[in-house]
């Protein structure tokens, strides 16, 4: 009984605090959900002749519309320079600054989203989820990105002391936790087209050295060899590649990262510009490691952004931004330029 009554009274007094906590971490944070679409490539008319017939066939290649289901959910303080332009987030927007090193407020930021997209008839999952600690002399952040269309996921955490030169300029340095697929893998690396059939034949697919054709069971798949070497063994081999890759565990890399952050605002023109570079790398002591797969078993990884806003006069204001990623020799980036002219 005892006992018992020490856990009541422990719980009613962790309770409030953490549900106080929670309701702290929660002002202003801004939960979304939106589904967005339009129309994709218009429809392909494909011709052929029937070798049968004799006539003229007309085959319709139709590319479903485009959509985005969103689901996210966003505490950050904007900078300066970021204008709120709607009213509502509907998951859309890109905001080159969340990958920044710096903060507009000292906390707690974070942003779950999870986008589920058609584009071009193809399907993709996108994710970002982080959260980020920023203090004057100290930076946490633990993320995870899937980004379907470049076919790249990873987990990272980091850990950076920061040192303030001044009120615009810092430098950074620190460790770097990423935990990834065997990125630097290939299981076609080495291989000749004799074993490139060998694999599909591996795969359940037969040849008719007869007449050179291939088929998987009763179907033929290919009517000759030029068929089967430049439509149907691609396929084949790509379907290999990512079943081989499925098979493999994750690998851990540990890395040292330096970066510098760089922020100057005024309300005619702005600049903010951030980089990091991971020069040294302790891979995990496996078979699959990145390092394992590279000359000299060392590289570089890197990442930045840059934004720029200059409203020159009343008429005319010119803007850039992006970012660009480099990691295991995968890059992926966007950017934007452009310049507005007002009419008076």
């Amino acid at each position: 009984m005892k006992k018992l009554i020490t856990l009541i009274l422990t719980l009613a007094c962790f309770i409030p605090a953490q549900a106080q906590f929670l309701q702290k971490q929660l002002k202003f944070a801004t939960f979304y959900t939106a589904v967005t679409g339009n129309n994709s490539l218009a429809d392909v008319s494909l011709y052929s002749i029937n070798p049968t017939t004799g006539l003229l066939e007309e085959e319709i290649i139709e590319t479903p519309f485009d959509y985005t289901l969103a689901f996210g959910v966003r505490k950050i303080a904007r900078l300066d320079y970021e204008n709120r332009k709607n009213v509502f987030y509907n998951g859309t927007e890109t905001s080159v600054s969340d990958a920044a090193t710096v903060g507009n407020v000292e906390g707690l930021e974070y942003l779950f989203e999870f986008d589920y997209k058609r584009q071009q008839g193809s399907k993709f999952v996108d994710q970002q989820h982080f959260l980020r600690y920023v203090h004057d002399h100290w930076i946490v952040k633990t993320e995870y990105v899937q980004d379907g269309f470049a076919d790249l996921k990873y987990f990272e955490a980091s850990q950076r002391y920061r040192y303030n030169f001044n009120e615009k300029f810092s430098l950074n340095a620190g460790l770097v936790q990423r935990f990834s697929e065997p990125y630097g893998f290939d299981p076609l690396d080495g291989l000749t087209e004799p074993e490139f059939s060998l694999i599909a034949l591996e795969q359940g697919y037969t040849a008719n050295i007869a007449d050179g054709t291939w088929s998987i069971g009763n179907t033929t798949i290919a009517e000759n060899s030029d068929v089967w070497r430049l439509v149907v063994l691609p396929e084949i081999l790509s379907e290999y590649s990512d079943q081989e890759k499925s098979q493999l565990s994750n690998q851990w890399n540990h890395s040292l990262v330096l970066g510098y952050d760089y922020y100057h605002y005024t309300k005619t023109f702005w600049f903010h510009s951030w980089a990091s570079v991971l020069p040294l790398h302790v891979s995990a002591k496996s078979e699959y490691s990145y390092s394992n797969f590279i000359d000299g078993n060392t590289w570089f990884d890197y990442t930045g952004g840059l934004i720029l806003g200059w409203q020159a006069n009343k008429r005319l204001g010119i803007f850039s931004e992006g970012k660009y990623h480099k990691y295991w020799n995968r890059v992926w980036h966007d950017f934007s330029i452009g310049f507005n002219y007002r009419i008076l």
